[in-house]
């Protein structure tokens, strides 16, 4: 007779403390005193597995077991640990009986008899309902734990940061690892401030040797992204940022819907997050918008966002009025627009309220900020007297001083992780192994922390080069311009995504934004366009000296091909990247540039 075992716990806590061996214990008892024997191979357990679902890796192997009809019988200590759903219990007994193998639950041996099959129906019930009701109310008291404070929303912390061993769900024992820390802190300055985009950063930290928070190597685009939208970083940890959906689409043709993960998760409204507990803050709140605001700004400006009809000007003009990104229409027989979207999308109206802006012909504003471009590219001279004012820059030697206090941070903190590894492996604590894996890890991570500092100097030593950034833009407006006659859309399409950052028409005024680069190798790679809070200023049409390019702060985003950057005036109320101002003749609905 082929006898088969099964145990199931539902939490790996339940798993450390034994009661699967527990079950199995039992359960090889009674085969004894039957006179049963039990093969190793016939022995199936889950350990950490939840009842309530049938995807159970010890659960699978004895039902494919039991269909090559290798079993007689499988003993079972009750019937919930078999399945918490009844009708998973009803699906599992009848399918296990169907290929001959009878189960029997120690508890309550069933037989054939009706009234054992009636009890066996009210016992999957109750389990039914008594896993329901542990679950609502473990789901409760997390709930109370997470808004008093008092537990972590994760077990596996952000990068940069570390738990304590004792209480790693304890708010209070969260704290920083500097080595990791300066790593974010970079992120957020190459990201945000120098405007460098993510496949940047990927070889950059490639190239640094930096591993990725799972520990491979290269960072992977949803790494960064989690890192650089990662709030946690602000110094306050939330709760229910995240709401999972059932998967709706298949991975791939060849498995089923929801085979290859739980579902999407998708962020909720902030106002439905819960802080839990302040933690040591790592990057700033200014900065942090600013990583936001080009986040937002590059899924605008995706490609896939326009399927229909090419537009020259898509993702780059704004409504003056409602500071909204117009879109664009296309009407019978061909007529094109930018189109405020409170004209198209009704959810974004507040009742009584309406833009009151116009369409704009999409043909005539594409000439006249093609046409614009093409002089200003023409004027080098006014590129050359922003630069005069972009001399102090952006970088300011106390920025540079914390950044190199941050690497200093770092690496005494593993220095003294060394000083107490190496403590430990005399005291006989820690294996020689053991202690030679762990000062690798730590010897990669100063190493790592060694070509930051590197070219953090560099980037210093590049900040005395500005004097000489009139003359790469100045080069830079000579190469471009003897193609600007036989540009076709694409090469036009370019060339303004990199020089314009935002073209704002409203009540007849088009005005449009420039940012130039200041390198020899600018023009080659794209990177992001370096714009400002807009939507916030009522300043926005009535900046100073707006016949001219009010180009200031520059930003650099170094690379060892060369130096790129751009020259932009964040938005301050004085002023704006580039302004150039120009008139739009409503009556006969056409743009037309003022007389200069």
């Amino acid at each position: 007779m082929h006898v088969a075992l099964y145990a199931r716990v539902s939490t790996r806590r339940q798993a450390q403390a034994q009661t699967t061996d527990q079950q199995l214990d039992r359960l090889r008892a009674h085969a004894e005193g039957q006179g049963w024997g039990v093969a190793p191979c016939h022995v199936f357990r889950d350990d950490g597995y939840s009842g309530a679902s049938l995807k159970r890796p010890g659960l699978d192997c004895l039902r494919d077991t039991a269909a090559n009809a290798r079993l007689d019988r499988i003993l079972i200590t009750e019937p919930d640990r078999l399945a918490r759903n009844y009708v998973h219990q009803a699906l599992l007994v009848e399918e296990l009986q169907r290929h001959g193998a009878e189960v029997v639950f120690l508890d309550r041996p069933m037989s054939r008899d009706p009234h054992d099959q009636l009890l066996l129906q009210i016992r999957g019930a109750v389990a039914e309902y008594e896993r329901t009701l542990i679950s609502e109310r473990m789901r409760r008291g997390r709930l109370r734990k997470l808004r008093a404070g008092t537990l972590l929303p994760w077990t596996r912390p952000p990068y940069g940061y570390r738990l304590d061993p004792e209480r790693p769900r304890d708010p209070a024992g969260v704290h920083l690892d500097e080595a990791e820390a300066a790593v974010v802190r970079d992120l957020f300055v190459w990201f945000a401030d120098e405007g460098q985009p993510l496949y940047a950063l990927q070889r950059r930290l490639d190239r640094l040797g930096i591993a990725s928070p799972r520990g491979h190597q290269p960072w992977s685009s949803s790494a960064l992204h989690g890192v650089l939208t990662n709030p946690t970083y602000l110094g306050q940890v939330f709760a229910h940022r995240v709401r999972t959906q059932p998967a709706q689409r298949r991975h791939s043709a060849l498995l089923p819907v929801g085979c290859s993960g739980s579902g999407k998760a998708q962020l909720v409204d902030e106002a439905e997050w819960i802080p839990v507990a302040p933690v040591p803050a790592i990057v700033g709140r200014a900065q942090f918008d600013r990583a936001q605001q080009r986040l937002a700004y590059n899924r605008q400006m995706a490609r896939r966002n326009n399927h229909a009809h090419p537009y020259l000007l898509r993702g780059l003009v704004s409504c003056g009025r409602c500071r909204l990104a117009c879109c664009g229409r296309h009407t019978r027989p061909g007529y094109a627009y930018y189109v405020c979207p409170t004209k198209l999308r009704s959810r974004l109206l507040v009742p009584g309220e309406r833009c009151p802006a116009r369409y704009i012909p999409a043909g005539a504003l594409d000439d006249l900020v093609w046409r614009d471009l093409c002089e200003v590219l023409s004027a080098p001279e006014m590129i050359a007297h922003a630069m005069a004012r972009a001399r102090d820059g952006y970088w300011l030697p106390q920025e540079m001083q914390a950044r190199r206090a941050n690497l200093r941070r770092g690496r005494a903190a593993l220095g003294q992780q060394l000083e107490r590894l190496t403590e430990a492996y005399l005291a006989a604590v820690v294996p020689l192994a053991e202690y030679e894996r762990r000062r690798r890890d730590t010897d990669a991570r100063l190493q790592a922390l060694d070509r930051q500092e590197h070219e953090l100097t560099h980037d210093a030593e590049r900040q005395g080069e500005t004097a000489g950034l009139a003359a790469h833009a100045e080069a830079f407006c000579r190469r471009v311009r003897e193609g600007l006659a036989g540009a076709d859309f694409d090469q036009r399409r370019a060339l303004l995504e990199l020089l314009v950052d935002r073209v704002v028409v409203a009540d007849g005024e088009v005005e449009i934004r420039y940012a130039v680069p200041t390198g020899p190798g600018g023009e080659r790679e794209p990177f992001c366009r370096l714009r400002s809070d807009y939507r916030g200023g009522d300043q926005l049409l009535q900046t100073s000296d707006r016949r001219h390019a009010a180009l200031a702060d520059r930003r650099a985003a170094g690379d060892r091909g060369g130096h790129r950057g751009r020259c932009a005036e964040p938005h301050a109320g004085a002023g704006t990247p580039g302004v150039r101002p120009h008139r739009m003749n409503q009556g006969e609905n056409r743009l037309t540039a003022p007389a200069r």
